[in-house]
């Protein structure tokens, strides 16, 4: 019977039951807390779960909500584990499960569960995140918001280790994905302070002392067609329509693309676009990452302008180069954000942007300055695609080394001794800088 059993472990990550480890149910390592309604307020540390960790919030802050609407969230414990294992189909991106380290408050639509006797949960807490690192969960839910409980899937087997050795693990995780994680942030700020330093690049280049003039004086501006949506196509062979969502900053993004057919191309071709285009999206102009400016790529031609977003073609007087400096500066932002505030959704007009002043130069002095310009922005972004890749390589490593732990691949003691999480780290610090 048990030389026939296929755990949970086996099944995800295709790894092989150790031999001293034991199987086991999964109801028989975890319990679904019940009964732990925080009635009558007992506690108002109000926590979350965000991105694979429970942080705390504040409950007279929280969603505009008062503290006694807080009753039917559940109280949860240190060492408990909290799973969100609703809406898998709309959010692939999130972890869903998180250790409690203080006692709180939860919303109750999401799972706490506790581990039995002879168990560390922080052991579990790192098996079932291998799990949700395999989009495990992914594959569980039906219906239109694919959400289970957990309570769904008790009878899977698992293979466990004996307590000592599940500390062991989970004291090498905390090590280990500690020091990972800190040396990912040390990255992230250096990516922060790569688009600080472009910015400042930008601001840079286009400060002068000249006279101000409007922008409108100096560009001509095409508003999209307002192409009906009972037209849309999705038939690839056709012309792709450029909307809002597709204009990011920098750059062109094709997720979700729909189509007109080319039959009616000449009833609409002037709004047609071609590589070196340069469009603006008007509708949320802007977004954390910055202004929503990008130049047409000979691989996004041939397109559609659709309404919400706008060409813009310098004339005679303004470079290019110099044009896309002053749409993606701070300076520009500056003077949107606030025509923007209390807006229900926000976006721009062709007046607004035409009415944006900036200090003129001459085309030849703009060309310098935006040459120089390039030059520094080339130099940030191998900097800043070099580092991003080492984020990339240290994401991959935590996660293979969280799966390679928590089922037994690797011994965690010798692993330790031998130095090779030392080297690892190494080789990928020295991948960057190659």
């Amino acid at each position: 019977m048990k030389s026939q059993i296929i755990t949970l472990q086996e099944r995800v990550h295709a790894a092989p039951k150790p031999e001293s480890w034991q199987w086991d149910k999964l109801h028989q390592v975890f319990r679904v807390r019940r009964g732990n309604k925080n009635t009558g307020m007992r506690e108002d540390n109000l926590l979350s779960l965000s991105y694979g960790r429970i942080v705390q919030k504040d409950i007279e802050t929280a969603d505009g909500l008062l503290p006694e609407n807080f009753e039917g969230y559940q109280i949860v414990e240190p060492g408990n584990i909290v799973l969100r294992l609703t809406d898998l189909q709309n959010d692939k991106r999130s972890l869903r499960q998180g250790l409690v380290t203080q006692r709180g408050i939860i919303t109750s639509a999401y799972d706490a569960v506790e581990v039995q006797r002879d168990n560390d949960p922080r052991f579990w807490f790192y098996s079932l995140l291998a799990l949700d690192l395999a989009k495990h969960y992914y594959s569980l839910g039906s219906g239109v918001r694919q959400s289970v409980k957990f309570a769904d899937f008790p009878n899977d087997w698992v293979y466990r280790p004996d307590l000592a050795t599940q500390r062991r693990i989970a004291n090498f995780l905390d090590r280990e994905t500690a020091r990972i994680d800190l040396l990912s942030e040390k990255k992230q700020r250096l990516v922060a302070l790569l688009a600080d330093k472009w910015a400042s690049v930008v601001e840079n280049a286009i400060s002068t002392k000249g006279k101000r003039t409007k922008l409108g004086h100096h560009i001509d501006i095409l508003s999209g067609y307002a192409f009906p949506s009972s037209d849309f196509s999705t038939d690839p062979g056709n012309i792709r329509l450029l909307r809002g969502a597709n204009v990011s900053p920098g750059s062109i993004r094709w997720d979700d693309t729909v189509y007109w057919s080319r039959d009616r191309l000449g009833e609409v071709s002037r709004f047609l676009l071609a590589s070196g285009d340069v469009v603006l999206g008007m509708d949320r102009p802007w977004i954390s990452s910055g202004i929503r400016v990008a130049e047409v790529t000979e691989q996004d031609a041939p397109a559609l302008l659709l309404q919400r977003v706008c060409r813009i073609e310098p004339r005679t007087t303004l470079d290019k180069k110099f044009m896309k400096l002053l749409l993606t500066s701070r300076q520009f932002l500056a003077y949107f954000e606030p025509i923007m505030t209390g807006v229900s959704v926000p976006h721009i007009s062709p007046d607004q942007v035409n009415s944006f002043r900036f200090e003129y130069v001459e085309r030849g002095e703009q060309f310098r300055r935006a040459t120089s310009a390039e030059r520094e922005r080339e130099r940030i972004i191998r900097v800043q695609q070099s580092t991003e890749k080492s984020i990339d390589r240290l994401k991959e490593y935590r996660s293979a080394l969280i799966t390679a732990a928590v089922t037994g691949q690797i011994d965690v003691t010798a692993y330790a001794r031998s130095g090779t999480p030392d080297r690892r780290l190494d080789a990928i610090q020295k991948e960057m800088s190659a």
